[in-house]
């Protein structure tokens, strides 16, 4: 089975993780160094974002997000996680905070068996009642209307999964395991590959994306990487997936760039990926 190949590593990978970057999860973490700008994070989609972060680990959600959200002057868009499979959001760290500092709240289911996706429908719950609650430093300062849905592995078959939601306006799944429909998902989907992955090949992501004939659709294959580049320091999947959901969920027309119209970025960017598809409804 697909899964089993998983456990193995993925189980050994938190045990080194979490004693690293586990004391720190619960702690504020800085974004952008002092007299970065705006403007500069925002051209840089890999560098750290101009937003002081902040995490709170839950029962059921560990949220990142922005640590002055309460005296911030805009709603900030959500995107919820799913792991891999007996991994947890301290594994991706990394990842989620970069998010963060670049505006988004990013609401990670804490289970390590996300497939069902259900714990990450959880998080965009938790995020409407803080929303709606005055107490809360959350409160009007969640953006309910844009709203992504990411993963690593079984989260990337989550992701998929969830992404039949309403409430969900694009996907992003990375290295998804086979255990989705993408016939379900009516939004766009950016759907990543590690050229070098030997637990979730290429095709499988192939697959899913040759199935997504309905919906924009872009496949990226990330050279050299394998199926735990994204883990910890997220190396070469930080600067699109960042862009991905900036133009998706802020409207960044700069980050749009990147993926779509005749000058798309990724397409000629053959250091970063061995492989760039875009089918009809993306081709745009």
């Amino acid at each position: 089975m697909l899964w089993r190949k998983l456990l193995v590593p993925l189980t050994s990978l938190l045990l080194l993780l979490t004693a690293s970057a586990g004391a720190g999860a619960a702690a504020a973490s800085t974004g952008s160094p002092a007299g970065a700008s705006a403007e500069a994070a925002a051209a840089d989609y890999g560098a750290p974002g101009p937003y002081a972060t902040a995490v709170e680990v839950g029962a059921v959600t560990t949220l990142y997000y922005p640590r002055d959200i309460a005296t911030s002057d805009r709603r900030h868009p959500v995107i919820v996680w799913g792991n891999g499979t007996f991994a947890f959001p301290v594994v991706y760290r990394d990842l989620l905070l970069h998010w963060a500092s670049q505006g988004f709240i990013v609401a990670a289911a804490n289970t390590p068996q996300s497939n069902l996706g259900i714990s990450m429908r959880a998080g965009i719950d938790l995020l409407t009642r803080r929303n709606a609650d005055p107490g809360s430093p959350f409160h009007d300062r969640v953006d309910l209307e844009h709203i992504g849905a990411s993963g690593h592995s079984q989260g990337g078959a989550a992701a998929i999964v969830v992404g039949a939601d309403p409430r969900i306006d694009t996907i992003l799944p990375i290295q998804p395991g086979p255990l989705a429909d993408i016939d379900d998902v009516h939004v766009p989907a950016l759907l990543l590959a590690g050229q070098k992955d030997s637990i979730v090949f290429p095709f499988l992501v192939k697959a899913f994306y040759n199935d997504a004939d309905h919906i924009p659709a872009i496949y990226g294959e990330l050279r050299g990487a394998d199926h735990l580049t994204v883990v910890g320091d997220p190396g070469p999947f930080a600067a699109p997936t960042t862009a991905w959901f900036k133009a998706h969920l802020m409207g960044d027309q700069t980050a749009r760039a990147q993926f779509f119209g005749a000058g798309c970025g990724i397409c000629t960017d053959s250091d970063t990926w061995s492989d760039v598809r875009r089918n009809g409804l993306a081709n745009r």
